[in-house]
């Protein structure tokens, strides 16, 4: 028989909740725990959140989602206008704009307003020089366009930070560069030692294949590796909203699923081989420094190169160029995004009692994250209601399949700073997604 080992924790590690990882998913968790007066301790192994959380957009893209990625978007969405009240950050109530630079695009988005419930909050046409007003686009590109409503913008290197520290003065305790070895019921070990816990929330992202290697292949996790790049550039105006195009269109769910949407995508694909061949989703947000994010091209694999092909980025200037009316490029820095990839959106189970394995297998953590993290803790762990406040989300723990918040959609170019996709189209069994 095998001898049992007790396992002595200290006082000091005893904790109600255990987060494993500091992303957007992490910190979601750790935000739902705290607001209903548990003490929680976040563990990462790195010093700080370096990953997908802060390689990406900020651009928190809920109106293109549908089924339970636009049901945790919606519930996200009140959750990044608390935080960014309580911690400090920038957020814009934007919307999405969408630029249709053929007729095919602009048919399409005209079809998606046919086909959407009004209910759920509009998409409203555009006509060209309403999208020339909004972006600073060349006028003889454009054939129409359409402003999603709902939408916001924040800047990702600055809010991850900005919500560890007012997690911390909230009392949520971090353990960073500790590494996490194993978790069990009630048990987290780490190499500082073993964190006692009721819950324990995993949300490592892609290296669920390192902690919790056969749920990751039974799941079909893999990486999806993104190049993206970060420009000076000489415009007119400013890019009033996150900017989609038609390769975005073909992405999403809520549009690609459509019917003349393959079609789109078809003519895409044969007029631009080069560019179907870096997986490309040309999109741009503007950062509150008056810079442009450039992408992004998508490469996936169990573990990605790390070597940037400099097609991907040339292309990327070179489309910037094609689309916006600009008197000059300047890059300024250049990276590579990893995230989960697999084929549904989402990663959720409890692999052991009271612990809940949390991620989003598509590149819409930041759209998601939060109120995947709200609504799914609520429901595995059983949490009752939490401190809502006035103003804030107001969001049914219950309603897992059917979340909204009571925020109102914001109109493009509203900010607040007061101190979380899906398509029809798979390759090889993974959904293409997005990297917001």
């Amino acid at each position: 028989m095998s001898e049992v080992k007790a396992v002595t924790v200290s006082g000091s590690d005893r904790f109600d909740v255990a987060v494993v990882g500091s992303g957007i998913v992490g910190l979601g968790a750790a935000y739902a725990a705290v607001r209903r007066g548990l003490r929680v301790v976040v563990v990462d192994r790195t010093d700080r959140p370096v990953g997908a959380t802060i390689r990406n957009f900020g651009h928190l893209c809920i109106g293109a989602q549908d089924g339970s990625a636009r049901r945790y978007g919606e519930a996200s969405r009140g959750i990044w206008l608390r935080l960014a009240a309580e911690a400090g950050f920038w957020v814009r109530e934007s919307g999405t704009l969408v630029v249709a630079r053929a007729e095919d695009e602009r048919a399409l988005l005209e079809e998606a307003v046919r086909a959407e419930d009004t209910a759920d909050g509009g998409i409203r046409l555009l006509s060209p020089a309403d999208v020339t007003v909004l972006a600073p686009v060349r006028p003889e590109v454009v054939h129409g366009g359409a402003l999603v409503p709902g939408d916001l913008q924040v800047n990702p290197r600055e809010a991850a930070g900005a919500i560890v520290r007012h997690l911390a003065g909230l009392g949520v305790e971090f353990r960073f560069r500790t590494a996490v070895t194993a978790v069990e019921t009630g048990l987290v070990r780490t190499t500082r030692g073993d964190i006692a816990a009721s819950d324990v929330v995993v949300a490592v992202n892609h290296d669920v294949d390192q902690l919790l290697p056969a749920l990751a292949e039974r799941a079909g996790v893999i990486r999806c590796a993104l190049d993206m790049m970060r420009v000076s550039a000489d415009l007119p105006s400013p890019l009033q909203a996150p900017l989609l195009t038609g390769w975005s269109l073909v992405r999403y769910r809520r549009f690609a699923g459509l019917g003349s949407a393959t079609a789109l995508r078809e003519r895409l694909h044969a007029e631009r081989p080069e560019l179907a061949a870096l997986d490309l989703n040309q999109m741009y947000t503007q950062l509150p420094d008056g810079t442009l994010l450039l992408g992004d091209s998508h490469h996936k694999a169990v573990q990605p190169d790390p070597f940037q092909p400099e097609a991907a980025f040339d292309a990327f200037l070179a489309e910037a160029r094609e689309l916006f009316d600009v008197g000059g490029l300047r890059v300024l820095e250049r990276w590579q995004g990893v995230y989960a990839a697999a084929a549904e959106e989402f990663l959720i189970e409890e692999v052991a009692p009271r612990v809940l394995a949390l991620a989003a297998t598509t590149g819409i953590g930041m759209t998601t994250g939060l109120g995947l993290a709200e609504l799914e803790t609520a429901r595995v762990f059983g949490w009752g209601g939490s401190d809502e406040g006035s103003g804030s989300a107001v969001i049914d723990p219950s309603a897992v399949g059917g979340a909204r918040t009571s925020a109102a959609a914001g109109s493009a170019g509203k900010t607040a700073a007061v101190g979380g996709a899906r398509t029809t189209a798979t390759a090889g069994g993974i959904a293409q997604e997005e990297n917001a």
